[in-house]
């Protein structure tokens, strides 16, 4: 009997997408039973759920090293790579971090621009029709319009980027319309991804709704941001098992999250999966 009741908790909020560990904490007083033990059950097949089912299982798999063929202007990184990065970091300690990425969809299509706030691991994801640097200053522009100046410098202080074309038109991103200075961007050295790891990690989380080599052009941006929603709502270990929502309206306050159309999604009803966007 009781390990039926712990099988009508654990194993369809497993078949959501959701970890263990997510699952234990939102759950402790209800399951009474540790993490690593209901690793150890989902292993030896005691739960309707199997070990198949957990998304570290999936996601794990032998890494590919895959060359980057786009080519870029490098003299846009001339004050802008990496070590100017650590210097300015080290110059403003207290300036925020916010790592830049596309997340691709089919080779041409429509792919993701990313901005990652790395202290409270929250994720936004902004769709683009093009893989071009316009697209990318249009984003911005539109976040400096919508979160007014004041809002926007202190959100968006510094910007670290990889090599890739679209990101190869620095000064339409740091400089609104009339020249002011609105944010610092920098570049990771190429081939080194790991520089802004925590942006790169996050991604695993949208490749649990929207696997590799899905057309993003089906989508909409409230599917996105609906994705967004469940995947910032998503309890983390280093943030002491709250969500980046919960963090980040903390410390910016749910006005801010209204104005990036995130909303915070109970925890049993999280889905980490492509049924979400079904």
């Amino acid at each position: 009997m009781e390990l039926k009741q712990l099988d009508d908790v654990v194993s369809p909020l497993l078949k959501k997408g959701q970890s263990l560990h997510h699952i234990a904490i939102h759950h402790a007083d209800e399951l009474m039973k540790s993490e690593r033990t209901l690793y150890t059950y989902t292993n030896n097949g005691l739960f309707t759920a199997r070990n198949i089912d957990m998304p570290r299982t999936i996601r794990m798999r032998p890494r590919k090293n895959v060359s980057s063929k786009l080519k870029v202007d490098k003299s846009c990184r001339i004050g802008r790579d990496f070590q100017c990065f650590e210097n300015y970091m080290a110059e403003h300690p207290d300036a925020s971090v916010r790592q830049l990425d596309s997340v691709e969809g089919i080779k041409g299509g429509a792919v993701l621009l990313t901005i990652h706030f790395v202290e409270q691991q929250l994720q936004l994801a902004f769709l683009r029709q093009h893989n071009d640097s316009q697209s990318v200053i249009d984003i911005f522009d539109r976040l400096y319009f919508e979160l007014r100046m004041d809002i926007f410098i202190e959100l968006f202080p510094v910007l670290l980027a990889d090599n890739g074309s679209e990101f190869s038109n620095p000064s339409a991103i740091e400089l609104d319309a009339q020249g002011n200075p609105r944010t610092r961007m920098f570049y990771c050295n190429p081939s080194a991804p790991y520089q802004k790891g925590s942006c790169e990690n996050n991604h695993e989380l949208i490749r649990r709704i929207i696997p590799k080599g899905t057309d993003l052009g089906r989508y909409s941006q409230e599917q996105i941001d609906l994705m967004m929603s469940h995947i910032n709502s998503y309890s983390r270990k280093k943030l002491g098992n709250k969500s980046p929502y919960e963090v980040f309206e903390f410390q910016y306050g749910r006005k801010i999250l209204d104005a990036f159309h995130l909303q915070k999604i109970p925890a049993d009803e999280i889905i980490l999966s492509p049924e979400l966007l079904k």
